[in-house]
């Protein structure tokens, strides 16, 4: 008699959630933003028009936010795999939060900053100092093991922890993403720098996952093992794929910025020289 053993992970490519909250909050997301540029935009006066591209962009940001909360990379992450919510986690704060700042144009923002309490605080809630600090503290708080193994059993906590990170995550991308004069992106010089550390912080909470010699996270022990990973190993691929996915995406936007530095100071150069001819 041979005896089939049962595939742990049997369903879960199909599995899609429909957990009302996330539905819920990203239709209102998404709503807001198109009654903003549509209607709100043509009854105040905002803007002459909407730009396609940025509300396909913010809608990008929305879309990659249902992804990571609602497909099966949300079944892997809850259930089987702790690098499965690494990769989560660098949805939710690598790429969404930037797509919906660069979506939002800067005229439906600056109604909303025009009480001066309020615009005061947007201003040192985006401070590069301020925003950096802010991001790191809440994703490494997250990340011990105590209120992690809280996150993953308790839903409502969940929720916390993802809007959050989120949050947080908009605020930290505001020096780079920003698309308002009032609270600008900063210089090339200071965004390269920026990243670059940003990229290193990335150590506080990736050096004690990635070189522990136990699991950290009891949740993931206890879990049904998938493809011959022990709970070790899938712990130090969730690391891996935090700190190379941030640093691929912090490398390229450093890059990107140095070469449009590069520009913007050859062009002043032939400006001077045409002034001075």
């Amino acid at each position: 008699m041979v005896l089939v053993m049962a595939d742990p992970l049997a369903g879960v490519w199909t599995h899609w959630h429909a957990h009302p909250d996330v539905l819920i909050g990203l239709a209102a997301l998404e709503g807001a933003y198109l009654l903003g540029v549509g209607p709100l935009r043509e009854r105040y006066r905002l803007a002459e028009r909407a730009d396609p591209k940025q509300a396909a962009v913010f809608t990008a940001g929305v879309l990659v936010i249902f992804v990571s909360l609602l497909s099966p990379i949300h079944e892997l992450s809850d259930k089987y795999l702790f690098s499965a919510h690494m990769l989560q986690h660098v949805l939710l704060t690598l790429v969404a939060p930037p797509l919906l700042l660069l979506g939002t144009p800067d005229w439906l923002i600056r109604p909303l900053l025009r009480p001066r309490l309020v615009f005061r605080a947007a201003r040192v809630a985006t401070h590069p100092i301020v925003a950096f600090a802010s991001f790191n503290f809440i994703f490494s708080l997250w990340h011990i093991p105590a209120l992690y193994h809280t996150s993953v059993t308790n839903h409502g906590v969940h929720i916390g922890e993802h809007l959050m990170f989120i949050s947080a995550a908009v605020i930290m991308w505001w020096p780079v993403a920003s698309r308002m004069p009032e609270l600008p992106r900063l210089s090339y010089p200071l965004r390269m720098m920026y990243l670059f550390l940003l990229s290193i912080a990335q150590i506080i909470v990736f050096a004690p996952i990635a070189f522990s010699t136990e699991p950290l996270y009891d949740w993931y022990v206890g879990a049904p093992r998938v493809w011959g990973m022990s709970a070790l190993v899938d712990q130090q691929i969730g690391a891996i794929i935090m700190k190379i996915g941030g640093g691929i995406l912090f490398g390229f936007l450093i890059i990107t910025a140095f070469f449009r530095w590069f520009a913007q100071e050859e062009g002043r150069g032939r400006m001077e020289a045409d002034r001075e001819s």
